[in-house]
């Protein structure tokens, strides 16, 4: 894809606080795969949307799933569409707090448009992280990005502190692992 190879991309998976959302006994690569075969099955009521949107914005279309599973476990997590607290939107969790993200919600929470709003945001922070450290490799702009997602790209300092400041300390880890297990097991 042309934001990068998320096969490619080195993770270490859920940290110790994310995987006890389902309250494994492990965290880790093993940790992000087993919640995202948990929420595999309500994906796939998304998988067309998902597919679309990828193809249309470069972005693999496990890497939106992976997305989806870690913000809003496939939409389990929310209420009427909103999640982090009313503070965010959607599958994706579009962030409208004016102190956050500010965004403006597009589109129903479980939408095409939806999908493609969140998509756009996360191309827009990979695309800053490139300008930001142009000496990364692809792959590494590609996880920078991702971690910028959750928690803007003015909070991405170094490669090795990636997630220093985001969501359990994992996310960018965490939703790269999980988009390897949609690849190889689900062909996202």
């Amino acid at each position: 894809m042309a934001y990068g190879n998320i096969m490619r991309v080195e993770t270490t998976g859920a940290s110790w606080q994310t995987s006890q959302q389902d309250s494994l006994g492990y965290s880790g690569v093993k940790a992000s795969h087993t919640m995202a075969q948990t929420d595999a099955g309500r994906m796939e009521k998304y998988r067309s949307k998902i597919n679309k949107v990828g193809g249309s914005c470069g972005i693999d279309p496990a890497l939106i799933a992976a997305i989806i599973s870690r913000e809003s476990r496939a939409g389990n997590a929310l209420t009427n569409g909103w999640g982090d607290g009313g503070n965010a939107w959607g599958l994706m969790q579009v962030d409208v707090n004016p102190n956050g993200g500010g965004h403006t919600a597009q589109g129903a929470w479980d939408s095409e448009e939806h999908l493609r709003q969140a998509t756009g945001i996360l191309v827009n922070f990979i695309k800053r992280i490139r300008n930001k450290f142009p000496g990364w490799n692809t792959e590494q702009q590609l996880k920078g990005g991702i971690a910028a997602y959750n928690m803007g790209d003015g909070n991405v300092h170094s490669y090795e502190r990636v997630d220093g400041c985001t969501t359990g300390g994992d996310y960018s880890n965490d939703v790269v692992a999980r988009a390897q297990w949609y690849k190889t097991n689900k062909g996202f």
